[in-house]
């Protein structure tokens, strides 16, 4: 099992760890920093250095296999047993980061409207997507949300991140927010929580207060049929 350094520290940047097992240029490593594409947000990106020689190599692709993770790097040459350091992208992260954060704002927003779900929802570094069931549409209605979310982030509400027994969890009301969706097969789940505003099950990495964000712009909508209602966000420095 790859211990998933990113679940307890969004902020580190880099790490040492040790190759565990290797299959050509797909590499595993005993615990990492690099958050792989899950949830809807995308894998990081980066480096891993082999500490014997300072040979660099580039992860391109990071995915998530039962209970380890997978770095996919640009070329062969890991053995297992090799100690590397990893360094994330940062920029790519921090983007992707606020763009999380900014999505729950948004989920608050539309959830308080008469329940609005979301029904998918794809979080990349040049911008975030997020679809819900919403059946009234349009681009003044979307903004006005938009707005509320930024009056939201003014406040500068704290983010933190906890466990809780799956049990207690499920007893908290909008904890999931995804329509039609389980909750994850675990006896403890990760909670994401801005104080005062919104708490959701959630694995993915945050900023840790609501100013981080900046500014949520609009940039643009489409309508995929019936309750499924397709917005296109970024989030700018004020």
């Amino acid at each position: 099992m790859t211990e998933k350094l990113f679940l307890e520290n969004s902020y580190l940047k880099e790490f040492e760890a040790e190759v565990v097992n290797v299959q050509d240029k797909y590499i595993i490593l005993d615990k990492t920093l690099f958050y792989p594409k899950s949830g809807g947000q995308a894998n990081d990106t980066g480096t891993l250095t082999r500490i014997k020689d300072n040979k660099e190599f580039q992860v391109i692709y990071v995915a998530k296999i039962n209970d380890d993770i997978s770095h996919e790097i640009n070329e062969a040459g890991l053995k297992v047993n090799d100690k590397v350091k990893g360094k994330i992208n940062w920029n790519r992260r921090y983007k992707l980061m606020r763009l999380h954060t900014a999505a729950h704002v948004l989920d608050y927003v539309f959830h308080e409207d008469n329940g609005i779900l979301i029904t998918g929802n794809e979080l990349n570094e040049d911008k975030g997507r997020i679809d819900f069931n919403l059946k009234e549409f349009s681009k003044e209605k979307v903004q006005n949300y938009i707005d509320k979310a930024n009056s939201i982030i003014e406040k500068n509400l704290e983010v933190k991140n906890y466990y809780l027994k799956k049990e207690d969890a499920l007893k908290i009301p909008g904890i999931i927010k995804l329509a039609k969706a389980t909750p994850p097969d675990l006896p403890v789940l990760r909670i994401t929580e801005i104080s005062g505003l919104d708490i959701q099950a959630d694995a993915g990495t945050h900023v840790k207060s609501l100013k981080e964000i900046g500014k949520i712009i609009l940039l643009g909508i489409e309508n995929k049929g019936k309750d499924r209602k397709r917005v296109y966000y970024d989030v700018v420095n004020k």
